[in-house]
């Protein structure tokens, strides 16, 4: 089975891991968030719903711990050597975090300084309890192997490329059976079969389809209607390769647009644009949701506004495609050449029932910013 990167992508990415784990003065680092594993060698599983971790020692060790079902998927998609891949007893009462005090004890790290990651989906509230029980000492470093892919290096920005292409070919798909009477689970069939055909992959979380007062929601619901002759439908959704994603957002009128649907939509394009020039590599990610906040209530939309704009693009797992961090207000961390952000501009007027949001995945250049995405920015009307 081909690897998405080369050997010396993952061998360059563990020599930084290892650096940051002795940089930050640790003997070890215990993760559990899919994207660190699927980041440093490769593996490809969503069998981190059950309990099981890879430790990285600041000697440049790299060992996963693991259920049996995820033993052929180490085995085919990491970098991982078989003695390497440790797997954990599934008997009544198993202790799989005294498993890990074993394989630390093998890699002579048990009685050191170890870093863990608790804030990934990758660690249920009881695994964590049971991991602490083991382990009191932990430190959480949470943020450790997330800051390092944070800038993509160039075979990771095209992977988010065709990713970006994928989301394109989802929305031709889509807009191609989108008009009044139309069912809402074909366009959603489309849209998604576009990206598998392509090569893509599910995204980290389901497309987002809502019409008539749905239009409003920004999250997946259950149940499916027919397009009305006047209607609204907002789609969210990414393309997905190779795990990675580029997220895109946009509202289509059914019917003939009114004057504040075609004032939300100036708004939203103008706020989109707003928050592309406020992209700098060194400035902080606060400044882009003052631009994204400043066009909106400047168009008297301030209520019908979201409390974040957009946050980073990654290779990610469900249950969200969400690679933090987010723009929000006051958010002081500072923007890097080779990062990929989703930039959303949604507005959602309850008042007026209507909804118009647009977005598209960005990458941040020495200079500003670069679309990924090819279609325009023009209101859809069908």
């Amino acid at each position: 089975m081909p690897f998405h990167f080369d050997a010396a992508e993952y061998a360059t990415r563990q020599e930084i891991a290892t650096r940051a784990v002795q940089e930050a003065g640790l003997d070890a680092m215990i993760m559990f968030a899919p994207e660190s594993h699927l980041w440093l060698c490769g593996y490809d599983t969503f069998g981190f719903a059950m309990f099981q971790a890879m430790v990285l020692t600041a000697k440049g060790d790299l060992h996963l711990l693991t259920r049996l079902p995820d033993l052929r998927q180490a085995q085919q998609t990491s970098t991982l050597n078989d003695d390497e891949i440790h797997i954990w007893t599934e008997v009544e009462g198993a202790q799989p975090a005294q498993d890990l005090v074993k394989l630390l004890n093998q890699l002579g790290v048990a009685r050191g300084r170890l870093g863990f990651e608790s804030s990934t989906s990758g660690l249920t509230d009881f695994n964590g309890q049971m991991l602490r029980a083991a382990l009191p000492d932990l430190m959480d470093h949470s943020d450790l192997i997330r800051a390092l892919r944070r800038v993509k290096s160039t075979a990771e920005i095209e992977m988010h490329r065709k990713a970006a292409a994928l989301a394109d070919d989802a929305m031709d798909a889509g807009l191609e059976l989108t008009q009044p009477g139309a069912f809402e689970g074909d366009i959603l069939a489309a849209m998604q079969g576009a990206v598998l055909k392509g090569g893509g992959d599910y995204a980290g979380n389901e497309f987002i389809l809502g019409s008539g007062a749905g239009a409003l929601l920004c999250r997946y619901f259950s149940g499916r209607r027919h397009l009305d002759t006047q209607d609204q439908m907002t789609w969210e959704w990414a393309g997905a390769y190779a795990r990675y994603h580029a997220a895109m957002m946009r509202t289509v009128v059914i019917g003939k647009p009114n004057d504040w649907q075609r004032h939300m939509h100036a708004a939203a394009v103008e706020a989109l644009e707003a928050c592309e020039d406020a992209i700098r590599p060194g400035d902080p990610m606060g400044n882009v949701f003052d631009a994204h906040a400043r066009v909106f209530d400047s168009h008297g939309l301030s209520h019908a506004r979201s409390q974040a704009c957009g946050y980073g693009m990654g290779a990610v797992y469900n249950p969200i495609w969400v690679d933090f961090p987010m723009f929000y207000e006051g958010n002081p961390l500072l923007m890097q050449a080779g990062q990929v952000f989703f930039l959303h501009m949604i507005l959602m007027d309850s008042e007026a029932g209507q909804a118009m949001c647009y977005g598209h995945s960005v990458l941040v250049t020495e200079t500003g910013v670069e679309r990924l995405s090819r279609q325009g920015l023009e209101l859809l009307v069908r």
